[in-house]
């Protein structure tokens, strides 16, 4: 089971984003917990989405964001530098699994957040596109981005089984 974040804590600026972020994160999470693959894989409405591309989307993008566009970390055969058609990270190989991308997503989490532990909220991104906005502005991003994917989510899992409850 994923766990639940502790009560945010909101003493300062940085506590409420991270902890905001956190709850999002979490929230995705659960949404694939007691679910095997094959649901996961299912497309259950209008959209093209399923639960398991939307946790091989959120995996890649919380990489990219924190450790490629703001701190201008290199991945070999991975964005910018490979030309991506679109909605291609949502897309699934045969092989593709939630534990796979559940294990991927958490690392990239765990990195990601001892990466911005001690960067100030105003240090820059380091993608030179992205240089204008800062560390605040990519949590504040990532925030809106994962609650919207939780609340895809959401909606998914409640169509495939009832479940409720980000």
């Amino acid at each position: 089971m994923s766990p639940r974040p502790a009560d945010l804590s909101t003493d300062t600026e940085r506590e409420a984003l991270v902890g905001f972020l956190d709850k999002q994160r979490a929230s995705l999470l659960r949404k694939l917990d007691d679910l095997s693959d094959e649901d996961a894989r299912r497309v259950p409405t209008a959209s093209s989405l399923s639960l398991l591309g939307l946790l091989k989307h959120s995996g890649i993008w919380e990489r990219r964001w924190f450790q490629i566009i703001l701190a201008g970390h290199e991945h070999p055969a991975e964005w910018p530098a490979v030309d991506e058609e679109e909605g291609a990270d949502f897309a699934l190989g045969a092989n593709d699994t939630v534990a796979q991308w559940r294990a991927f997503y958490e690392t990239q989490v765990a990195i990601n957040r001892e990466l911005v532990a001690g960067m100030p909220l105003e240090t820059r991104c380091a993608w030179p596109k992205m240089a204008g906005r800062n560390l605040r502005w990519v949590l504040l991003h990532m925030i809106e981005e994962t609650a919207r994917h939780a609340g895809h989510a959401d909606i998914i899992r409640e169509t495939l089984d009832g479940e409720t409850g980000i």
